[in-house]
């Protein structure tokens, strides 16, 4: 699945939109290296996103295309 995609559907940024901007920022990092909007993300993957002086970084449990709102935050584990 796309970062892009990823970051949307598990509610980690808001908007599809917003993650693509992130990525092209170059605020979106996957192991370790930045990630463009197309970039690929699979189970196992380390994600860190900068948000103005705080940064994030989650561990990704689970790629699916449709989550309900509940089961969104299944899909990673913050670090």
């Amino acid at each position: 699945m796309r970062i892009d995609k990823y970051l949307k559907v598990s509610r980690l940024i808001k908007r599809r939109t917003l993650a693509n901007e992130a990525c092209e920022q170059e605020k979106v990092k996957i192991n370790g290296k930045v990630a463009k909007p197309g970039s690929e993300v699979k189970v196992g993957d380390t994600i860190e996103i900068q948000f103005g002086a705080n940064s994030t970084k989650v561990e990704v449990t689970s790629v699916s295309e449709h989550v309900s709102k509940s089961e969104s935050k299944e899909m990673y584990i913050i670090r």
